[in-house]
């Protein structure tokens, strides 16, 4: 049984990803939270293994409860529910530790997937958001970043830059392997090896470095 934490400022909002996630077999909410602080307090309380957490709460905001909860609690996983306009504190969540990131208006299906990816160990990145962020950063990039891009790059086998490509256009590791016809266990590990290679922290941070060589990007 996956054990979940929901932290949100908004009861309505938690009340919502309660009765999504309980709709799962595998999956069981044991504590809400309020606020930042309560989220890292109820987090030491019970023995979570994913904590949804809101980027806006009051008293502590989610990325610094993010940074409390990988101090505090290294083994629990968290993922980030943000919008559209938050894209830069998605990135800065990514980079210090978050399991991924979903938006607040996904289908069910998609927060259910997401909190099972990250308690299995894997990141979740919701594809569209995913799309939206790495096309707003890599819109303005320069000759020069291009370059040092695809000098990082040189590291990669054919196999590992065609599955790079595809994180650059935001699939998931599922969709990925239909794409190539391979299953996904197999384009989770190419992406592991993708990450270690490029000393990534996150598919997102992999993502703009494919983008910003022009992999995957728009004719």
């Amino acid at each position: 049984m996956i054990r979940v934490l929901v932290a949100d400022d908004e009861p309505l909002i938690r009340a919502g990803i309660r009765m999504i996630l309980t709709s799962a077999d595998d999956i069981d909410v044991v504590a809400e939270a309020g606020n930042g602080r309560e989220a890292v307090d109820l987090v030491r309380a019970h023995a979570v293994d994913v904590a949804l957490l809101d980027i806006q709460m009051p008293v502590l905001d989610g990325l610094s409860a993010l940074a409390e909860l990988r101090r505090a609690a290294p083994t629990v996983r968290p993922l980030i529910l943000t919008t559209f306009g938050e894209r830069e504190n998605v990135l800065r969540a990514l980079s210090h530790g978050g399991a991924g990131f979903l938006l607040k208006d996904s289908a069910p299906g998609e927060l259910i997937q997401a909190v099972r990816a990250a308690a299995a160990g894997d990141a979740y990145l919701s594809p569209a958001a995913t799309r939206h962020v790495v096309d707003s950063l890599a819109s303005g990039r320069a000759a020069a970043r291009t370059e040092a891009a695809r000098r990082r790059l040189q590291s990669l086998s054919a196999r590992e830059l065609e599955v790079l490509a595809l994180l650059g256009e935001g699939l998931s590791n599922a969709d990925a392997g239909e794409r190539i016809h391979v299953s996904e266990a197999t384009v989770k590990t190419y992406v592991s090896r993708i990450l270690t290679k490029l000393e990534c922290e996150n598919r997102v941070q992999a993502a703009l470095l494919a983008r910003d060589a022009g992999l995957g990007a728009a004719p």
